[in-house]
């Protein structure tokens, strides 16, 4: 009895310590987001939003680095999104169970935590280098591409596994082919953890700077990029750019930047919530 006490008692301790824990981290990012609010609201505005980088803080706007952004996000769902949901699908569904599968996959898993300035060389020399795209936003689209293609075939594979095989034998079973089954059935009942995946992976991608900055990203871009083989900007880039300066309207400049970069985040994990909740009671019916 006195072991089973004691079992209890740890038991509930670690409990409060973990509520302790979580509540200081949670009241932490709360005081950063208080302060930059204060600090960056009153500086947003749409000549903020619409102006060019300036060496005067109060006409300097984030044109170049939102529009950046866009281009950036866009160009990487499109060479990531189709790749990595393929190859997940490849390896859950049709890859054999053997030896080399087995290191394939444990490869992937592991090339999910590799810091992303490995990344950034791995696409300096690539993309930059061998295939002379200059510091260009086809090449910072493909470099961050491989850093989260790992999470997005990750992702897609335990949202497969997730899929009770009852699924399958019952479709099976109607006479449908393998790719009917998986297309049709497996892949709806699967598209809400895929979705959530593919939105967390984005969402890691459009806060990365080093990676970036390693191809030749700049930090300075005078022009709205119109094409991918154009020179670019990021949010992440100009707000480094703004916070390192020691003028206090720069860092002003610098915390409505984060104001801007945290509501992208915010919606793009939004949308992700919401579609996966409307999948998800689409395929309940």
């Amino acid at each position: 009895m006195s072991n089973v006490k004691r079992n209890r008692n740890i038991d509930t301790a670690f409990k409060y310590v973990g509520i302790f824990f979580t509540l200081f981290g949670i009241a932490v990012l709360f005081v950063f987001i208080i302060n930059i609010l204060i600090d960056g609201l009153t500086r947003i505005n749409w000549e903020f939003l619409t102006n060019l980088p300036s060496r005067r803080a109060s006409k300097a706007g984030i044109l170049t680095a939102w529009t950046g952004t866009a281009w950036i996000l866009a160009l990487t769902a499109l060479i990531a999104i189709p790749i990595g949901v393929a190859a997940g699908i490849y390896l859950q569904e049709y890859g054999r169970k053997n030896r080399i599968a087995r290191i394939i996959e444990l490869n992937i898993a592991n090339l999910a935590g590799v810091p992303s300035i490995i990344y950034g060389l791995l696409g300096l020399e690539i993309f930059v280098r061998l295939m002379n795209l200059g510091g260009s936003l086809l090449a910072g689209a493909l470099t961050l591409s491989l850093l989260i293609l790992p999470v997005i075939i990750v992702a897609t594979r335990e949202a497969l596994k997730a899929v009770p095989n009852s699924l399958r034998e019952a479709s099976y079973g109607m006479g449908a082919t393998k790719w009917q089954t998986v297309w049709h059935q497996v892949l709806p009942a699967a598209s809400g953890g895929i979705l959530t995946g593919i939105i967390l992976a984005l969402s890691r991608a459009v806060g990365e700077t080093a990676p970036l900055i390693v191809i030749g990203a700049l930090a300075y871009v005078p022009f709205v990029a119109d094409s991918p083989l154009d020179e670019f900007t990021v949010l992440p880039i100009q707000i480094f750019n703004w916070v390192s300066r020691p003028q206090e309207e720069f860092l002003v400049n610098g915390a409505a930047a984060i104001i801007i970069l945290l509501l992208i985040t915010f919606v793009m994990n939004g949308i992700a919530v919401y579609l996966r909740n409307k999948w998800q009671k689409k395929i309940s019916w």
